[in-house]
């Protein structure tokens, strides 16, 4: 089991298998339909969805569609359960409030570099935790 702290955007608890990436930008407001809750066109795992997922991604970038994507996706049941954001941007805040789910940023060690899709994931982000168990680990 690995564990990370971090600072809390929104506090609260979720768990399950992380949706990471390593490139900014998971889901492209413009390009990407919320009901999808997907990831947009040309990024590493297009069409991978991660709705019901704990979204892990470094930052945000792009247009300032962000907020109302992810507030769609809330409205529309496609959200992701929980939000780790390595390094926090006004649109990424902005996206995690909106979508009303735990969310951390600022940790001790680079999410996307320590948590991989298949891993499981717990999100304390009302204390700053993550606890990561490994995929294939008992």
């Amino acid at each position: 089991m690995i564990t990370l702290h971090g600072r809390t955007v929104v506090p609260g608890y979720a768990r399950g298998r992380p949706w990471s990436r390593p490139s900014p930008s998971p889901a492209g407001a413009a390009s990407t339909p919320p009901r999808a809750g997907s990831s947009s066109p040309g990024t590493p795992c297009t069409g991978c969805p991660f709705t019901g997922k704990v979204l892990v991604f470094p930052s945000a970038k792009g247009s300032s569609g962000w907020s109302g994507f992810f507030q769609s996706t809330r409205l529309l049941g496609t959200a992701p359960v929980a939000m780790v954001i390595a390094r926090i941007s006004t649109k990424s805040a902005l996206g995690a409030v909106v979508t009303r789910v735990p969310a951390l940023t600022d940790l001790d060690r680079d999410p996307c570099l320590i948590i991989r899709t298949g891993d499981w994931v717990r999100v304390d982000a009302t204390h700053g935790l993550i606890e990561v168990k490994p995929a294939g680990t008992s």
